[in-house]
């Protein structure tokens, strides 16, 4: 009788041990639970892609001021160029002697208006 007993129990544990990993593995398949994986691996991906992107850019730059550096050196080539100087035009200027300022003769305007509210 214990025998009967004890493979009927391990019978039912087994059963609901499968019923429940079945169960389990039905509720990770249906949409929304797969697209939900999706969107979870992908922004996961994404950060990964964009970390060592950010690293890519940083060894670049750096890489390149290292690479710019020996090159000043072997040019000779070490001070920093400094800014140039501010230009400043007058906003007015009042030289009539450049050429810019040569006045042209009248001819093509007229020494009258045609306004008419001119006389009113």
């Amino acid at each position: 009788m214990f025998r009967r007993t004890f493979w009927f129990t391990s019978g039912v544990a087994a059963g609901v041990w499968a019923t429940t990993k079945v169960n389990r593995k039905l509720k990770q398949l249906t949409p929304e639970s797969l697209a939900a994986t999706a969107a979870n691996k992908a922004l996961e991906t994404g950060r990964r892609v964009k970390d060592r992107a950010v690293g890519f850019a940083l060894d670049v730059r750096d890489n390149m001021a290292q690479r710019e550096a020996e090159l000043g050196e072997a040019l000779g080539i070490d001070a920093e160029p400094g800014l140039p100087a501010p230009r400043r035009y007058a906003a007015i200027e009042n030289d009539r002697s450049t050429p810019r300022y040569i006045e042209a003769p009248m001819t093509s305007h007229p020494k009258h208006s045609y306004n008419r509210n001119e006389d009113h």
